[in-house]
């Protein structure tokens, strides 16, 4: 597919998805909701791509969320003539199955999927608002700019929440933060966002797609299929009963060695830990970014 309102590029195993509509403050209308379907079905099958890095094209907004403007005609049938508008159009009762199994996209993109174990990270270089706030609620880590901002702003328009944001932000902030920002619509700024827990990490204006390639390159170069697993077993379990999530869990686990190339990677990882062969285990090599390490390792 041939991409329009977002940008899909590769850095090593890193891959970039940016929101780029910076003249409407990269809102998500029906062609980019496509192309975002088609770029994380791409980064999801890709064995070359390890890690996903979500930004937003220029310096004042990550994602604006749903194009409103050119849905008008929210309420008319998802054929409309015009491929731009009616995204936020309700979802056809055939697909309604298949939505709640997590199989099929949300309304402004893939945001209802919830089997991609491949680590993500949301760069915010600015306001994420209604769906744009759900999709940095969709990366598992956000580093935001110290002028960014999070609001569920679709409360003022009798919009509610289709992508995520009523699942994924009471996962993240906790039922009572997640609520009260849901019911009233309050914008946070991005030190806000950070003492509660939705940003993991505040940087300078311009410095955080930078940040999170950073620490997107430096996850590849660990061995992914553990991540994977455990990515997996957090997500699955979360919620469950604890029998449940630790069943789970060692179901993800007893995964690593269901195949001769599983197995090859774990004795590959054991080797590695006993030989002291990786950076985190070598004393006076470059530190991880980001990452505190007691020097008795």
């Amino acid at each position: 597919m041939e991409y329009h309102h977002i940008k899909y590029e590769q850095n090593g195993p890193v891959a970039i998805v940016t929101f780029n509509r910076p003249e409407v403050k990269n809102c998500i209308g029906t062609r980019a909701h496509r192309e975002l379907v088609d770029a994380f079905d791409r980064f999801r099958t890709d064995d070359g791509a390890k890690v996903a890095v979500i930004t937003g094209a220029g310096d004042s907004a990550f994602c604006a969320g749903g194009d409103l403007k050119s849905n008008l005609a929210a309420t008319e049938p998802t054929n409309h003539p015009d491929p731009d508008v009616a995204v936020l159009c309700p979802v056809e009762p055939a697909d309604i199955a298949r939505h709640n199994r997590g199989e099929a996209p949300g309304i402004i993109g893939p945001s209802r999927w919830t089997d991609i174990y491949k680590p993500i990270i949301a760069a915010v270089n600015g306001i994420a608002y209604a769906g744009g706030f759900e999709w940095a609620c969709f990366a598992d880590m956000r580093i935001v700019e110290e002028h960014a901002s999070f609001g569920m702003t679709c409360r003022r328009w009798n919009i509610g929440l289709a992508d995520g944001g009523t699942q994924r932000l009471p996962r993240i902030v906790g039922m009572g933060r997640a609520l009260e920002l849901i019911i009233t619509g309050k914008v946070i700024n991005a030190e806000e966002a950070y003492r509660i827990g939705l940003a993991n990490e505040v940087v300078p204006k311009g410095a955080a797609l930078g940040r999170a390639v950073e620490l997107a390159q430096y996850i590849s170069t660990l061995p992914q299929p553990a991540i994977h697993s455990d990515k997996e077993a957090a997500i699955r379990g979360y919620g469950k009963d604890l029998d449940e999530g630790l069943r789970i869990e060692a179901e993800c686990f007893n995964r690593l060695f269901s195949d001769s190339e599983s197995r090859a990677e774990l004795s590959e990882g054991l080797r590695r830990f006993n030989e002291r062969d990786h950076p985190d285990r070598v004393r006076g090599q470059a530190k991880t970014p980001g990452i505190i390490r007691s020097e008795m390792e």
